[in-house]
């Protein structure tokens, strides 16, 4: 059993930046693999980013090259750093948890948390 608590959203001009936090309960964090997944208002759930166990990461690419997924296995702690943000950015950050390996579709994942709101003003 995993249990993801996030932090560090709020409201933020375009062109700004948050860090986005997601700790993690259980032994076995670093055997997960962890994404960020974001969902706007009458839009499906999408992701945005993640990150295995030794570091590899992925990124869509409506935010590659603005934000930045790491992880801290010793804190069982995985983080998301947003710059560059747009307007379109707006959304409810989950972070979530999965074995091992990546997977882009929400439904795959097993852990969620209850999810940060983001929102970017123009």
């Amino acid at each position: 059993q995993v249990q993801l608590v996030e932090s560090g959203g709020g409201l933020v001009q375009a062109g700004g930046s948050l860090r986005l936090s997601c700790a993690a309960s259980g032994r076995t964090f670093s055997s997960y693999y962890m994404g960020w997944f974001r969902q706007a208002p009458g839009k499906e759930r999408e992701f945005v980013s993640g990150i295995n166990s030794g570091g590899i990461t992925r990124y869509a690419d409506s935010v590659a090259g603005r934000f930045t997924i790491s992880r801290d296995n010793a804190k069982n702690t995985v983080y998301l750093q947003m710059n560059s943000l747009k307007p379109e950015d707006t959304a409810v950050y989950y972070c979530a948890a999965r074995p091992l390996f990546y997977s882009g579709s929400y439904y795959s994942y097993d852990y969620w948390g209850k999810g940060t709101q983001v929102t970017v003003s123009s």
